[in-house]
C-alpha cells in the first residue's frame, strides 16, 4: 500500500506539474495574443473615407480637426477589365447606360459606399455602374477580391459591429448581400422591397436593418403619383440566420399620424443610441420623422426651412430628394440633416426639434459623425467638399476640397504611417 501510495502521489505531483506549466504557457499565448492586439490597434489610424462618386477615387482624410487630405486611393483599377465585360453584354450595356443615364446624372456610378477591414489593411467598396463590391489592398491599390451582385447595380453597405461582415443592397434584384468582409465570401442574402437602399447594424449585432426607397428615377414624382414608385418598407431580419423578423409599412404609419401627403420612400435613418427611437427622411420632403421602435409608431414629424432659391418643380430634384443625409450626436441629443435640394446642412436639438443655424452647403449628400464626436461631417457633392459643422454651436468649424462629386463619408481605420497606395 505504501509503494501504492507513494506511485500515485508522484503521478499526481507530476500531473499538476504539467497542468501548472499548460495553464503558464497557456497564460503566456493569452498575453502574447492580446499583446499583439493592442500593438496592432496602435499601429492604425482612425480616418475617414469620402467616396467620389464620378471620380472613382476615395479621398481618405483626418476624422476630424482640419479633416486635412492624407491621401487617395483608386477604386477602379480594373476598369478597361470592367467596360470590356460590360460592352460584350447588351444586358448589361443597356444597364449601365440607364445608371448612367439616370441615378447618375449623367455620369457613370464607380463608388457608393466603402469601409475598411478591422486591421486596416483594406477598403472595401461598392461600385453601382459594376454592379459589385470589391476588396482594395492599401499598401498595394491591387484588388483582393471582387463580389459581383446580383442584377445590375450596387449600392448602400453597412459592416456588422464586430467588423467582419459587410452588407450591401443590390437595387434591382431587391436583394441584400452579406459577405465575409476578409474573403468576400458569401454568407447570406435575403429579399427586400423595391429598391433596397440603407442599411443598419442594431448595435449588438443581432439585427440588420433595411431601407427600401422604390423607383426615385421615373418623372412621375407628382403626390398623388406616389402609389407608382413600387413596394417600399422596412425589412427588418436576424443578422445571424438573415431570417425576416419584421416587415414595417411606413404608408401605414404615416397615415396613422395624419400625414398622407408624406411619401413612405426611408431615405436616410439615424438610431438614437438606445435604438429606441428611429429617425427618417423620406423622398420630397424638407424635414423628418421620429418612429418610435416599442410602440411602433410615428411620434413626430419635423419640417425644415425650404430655400427660396429651390424649384418647387419636383421633377428637378435629384433622384427623388429634398433632403438627404443625417446623423446624430454620440450622446443622442442632436441631429444633423443635410438639406440636399435646399443647399444648407443645420443642426437640431432632438428634445424641441429646433434646428440651429442653417449652413450654406451646396448640394450636401450625405452626412456623419467626426472620430471625436464633436462635428457633423457632410459631404457637399455639388461643391467638392467635405465640411464638419460643430455639434455645439452649429457652426462651420472646417472643410476641405475632395474628389469629383463626393457622397458616402465613413469613419475608417489605415496604418498609421499611411499616405497612400504604393502604386
Amino acid at each position: 500500500m505504501t509503494a501504492f501510495k507513494a506511485r500515485h502521489v508522484g503521478s499526481l505531483a507530476a500531473a499538476l506539474a504539467l497542468t501548472v506549466a499548460g495553464s503558464a504557457a497557456a497564460t503566456a499565448e493569452t498575453q502574447d495574443a492580446s499583446d499583439s492586439t493592442r500593438k496592432a490597434a496602435a499601429d492604425l489610424r482612425e480616418v475617414m473615407f469620402v467616396g467620389n462618386n464620378w471620380d472613382g477615387t476615395a479621398d481618405v482624410i483626418k476624422s476630424g480637426g482640419d479633416l486635412a487630405k492624407i491621401g487617395r486611393i483608386n477604386v477602379i483599377p480594373d476598369k478597361e477589365e470592367r467596360l470590356a465585360e460590360i460592352n460584350a453584354d447588351p444586358i448589361k450595356w443597356i444597364y449601365f447606360t440607364a445608371i448612367r443615364n439616370g441615378v447618375g446624372e449623367g455620369h457613370d456610378q464607380y463608388v457608393d459606399d466603402m469601409y475598411s477591414t478591422p486591421d486596416g489593411s483594406a477598403m472595401v467598396v461598392s461600385r453601382p455602374s459594376f454592379a459589385d463590391v470589391v476588396s482594395i489592398d492599401l499598401a498595394t491599390g491591387k484588388i483582393n477580391w471582387r463580389f459581383p451582385v446580383s442584377g445590375y447595380r450596387s449600392d448602400h453597405m453597412a459592416v456588422s459591429p464586430d467588423g467582419k461582415r459587410v452588407a450591401v443592397s443590390a437595387s434591382i434584384s431587391n436583394t441584400v448581400h452579406v459577405l465575409d468582409i476578409a474573403t468576400g465570401k458569401q454568407l447570406g442574402s435575403f429579399k427586400t422591397g423595391d429598391k433596397p437602399h440603407e442599411n443598419v447594424f442594431s448595435a449588438d449585432g443581432k439585427y440588420l436593418w433595411n431601407m427600401s426607397i422604390g423607383d426615385v428615377n421615373t418623372g412621375l414624382d407628382d403626390s398623388w403619383l406616389d402609389w407608382t414608385k413600387g413596394d417600399r418598407k422596412i425589412t427588418v431580419v436576424d443578422a445571424n440566420t438573415y431570417e425576416q423578423v419584421k416587415v414595417i409599412d411606413m404608408r401605414e404609419r404615416l397615415d396613422a399620424f395624419g400625414r398622407k401627403d408624406l411619401s413612405d420612400a426611408v431615405r436616410p435613418v439615424a438610431f438614437t443610441p438606445d435604438e429606441s427611437k428611429l429617425y427618417f427622411q423620406v423622398s420630397f420632403f424638407n424635414g423628418f420623422a421620429e418612429y418610435d421602435v416599442a410602440t411602433d409608431k410615428i411620434t413626430r414629424v419635423k419640417t425644415l426651412p425650404k430655400n427660396p432659391a429651390t424649384s418647387e418643380d419636383r421633377t428637378t430634384w435629384v433622384n427623388d430628394s429634398r433632403h438627404h443625409g443625417m446623423s446624430m450626436s454620440p450622446k443622442g441629443d442632436k441631429l444633423c440633416i443635410a438639406g440636399t435640394m435646399d443647399d444648407y446642412a443645420t443642426v437640431v436639438n432632438r428634445s424641441t426639434l429646433q434646428e440651429g443655424p442653417l449652413v450654406t452647403a451646396s448640394k450636401p449628400y450625405w452626412a456623419t459623425v467626426s472620430g471625436d464626436g464633436k462635428s457633423c461631417v457632410i459631404s457637399e457633392s455639388g461643391s467638392d467638399r467635405v465640411t464638419a459643422i460643430d455639434f455645439a454651436t452649429g457652426q462651420k468649424t472646417a472643410s476641405v476640397e475632395v474628389g469629383d462629386h463626393p457622397q458616402r463619408v465613413r469613419l475608417a481605420k489605415v496604418p498609421a504611417d499611411w499616405t497612400g497606395p504604393s502604386t
